[in-house]
């Protein structure tokens, strides 16, 4: 369960085009979000303020700067000013590249500061994947980066979460057409074992994991594909060999009815969208993305940046609070002093190469 210890969260700003801002300012004046931890808040204090303007909440927080030597958590949270937006580049409800490195190096300064030791997890509101891209061409998904930045040789794994249900998955953004290539009894034993790993430290004893088959009727013996036969079956062998409790492959149309009655605690799933949809379609407004397989937590909110919606103060909090109860579960509290934390914090910002505060 969470620890002991109150937890400090890296929480940066994502996109300033759609409704990050504001859940970020909305996530500070919550008192049941604020009771979780102590929040370092990564982006820009003009980016916060508008945030909190269109949340319709007044925020009384100190400020940090780079270079100051001393991090003043008193209030339970500091906010980071790095002052490295560029606000004339950001049209609201817009992807663009002064979004996208705003958003960038807030992700990538959190997570130094998470393999650091200034922060016990990294938390995160909603990036846009096409303003990621337009700042950073190569971006495919937050894994590559918490990869580059923590130096991890072996890649994390996305799961997606409610409050009664999770969701793991074997592949993640890859087109659909090269997903049954990557599903090897390897890679299926890998996700199983991480998956039972990452839910015991929330406080599952023996997590009960139901393991999604890749192809209608799960191959229908051979008819409709060999992976399942091939590939998964042996894999949920091997786990339950070694005492992790899971069933299956089960056909994906009916797997997630097993878990929504009580059968599972998760369900394994092979590629993105198989459990996306379910996962989605039953709780929208609580889903959390939880990144694990690091030696930190990364969440973050499971929906996008709303850009619909940007600028109307009627952003949901419910999936960004859920992501920082989850983070607080996850993580391993540190005693760390505010002059260490501040050493450390200087030590990790990631401000892209363009900006004026660089």
């Amino acid at each position: 369960m969470s620890n002991p210890a109150r937890p400090t969260l890296a929480l940066a700003m994502g996109d300033p085009s759609g409704v990050s801002l504001e859940l970020a300012a909305k996530l500070l004046a919550d008192d049941e979000a604020r009771g979780f931890a102590d929040y370092i808040v990564i982006g820009d204090s003009r980016a916060l303020a508008e945030g909190a303007q269109i949340a319709g909440v007044t925020l009384d927080l100190p400020a940090w700067k780079p270079g100051d030597t001393d991090l003043d958590l008193s209030k339970g949270a500091v906010v980071a000013d790095l002052g490295h937006l560029d606000q004339a580049g950001i049209t609201r409800g817009q992807s663009s590249v002064a979004g996208g490195n705003f958003a960038m190096a807030n992700f990538r300064t959190v997570l130094r500061m998470g393999a650091k030791g200034a922060a016990d997890a990294a938390t995160f509101t909603p990036f846009n994947k096409h303003a990621m891209r337009l700042a950073y061409p190569p971006y495919v998904d937050e894994i590559e980066i918490i990869s580059q930045e923590t130096g991890a040789t072996t890649g994390g794994r996305e799961f997606n979460i409610l409050p009664n249900l999770w969701n793991a998955r074997v592949t993640s953004h890859v087109p659909l057409s090269g997903v049954a290539a990557l599903i090897t009894k390897e890679a299926v034993l890998g996700g199983i074992r991480l998956t039972n790993a990452s839910m015991k430290k929330v406080g599952f004893d023996k997590p009960r994991i139901a393991v999604a088959a890749l192809n209608p009727h799960a191959g229908d013996g051979g008819n409709f594909g060999h992976e399942d036969d091939n590939e998964i079956v042996p894999a949920v062998e091997a786990a339950r060999a070694e005492g992790i409790i899971c069933d299956g492959p089960f056909p994906s149309d009916t797997v997630f009815l097993r878990a929504k009655r009580g059968d599972y605690d998760v369900v394994q799933t092979m590629y993105h969208d198989q459990g996306q949809i379910a996962m989605k379609l039953m709780g929208f407004e609580l889903g959390v993305t939880l990144i694990g397989g690091y030696d930190f937590p990364v969440c973050t909110p499971a929906h996008g940046t709303a850009y619909d919606i940007a600028g109307q103060g009627i952003a949901n909090l419910g999936a960004t609070r859920e992501a920082m109860r989850v983070a607080t579960q996850m993580a391993t509290a540190k005693v760390v002093s505010s002059t260490e934390r501040a050493r450390l914090l200087n030590e990790s910002i990631a401000l892209p190469e363009n900006s004026a505060a660089a």
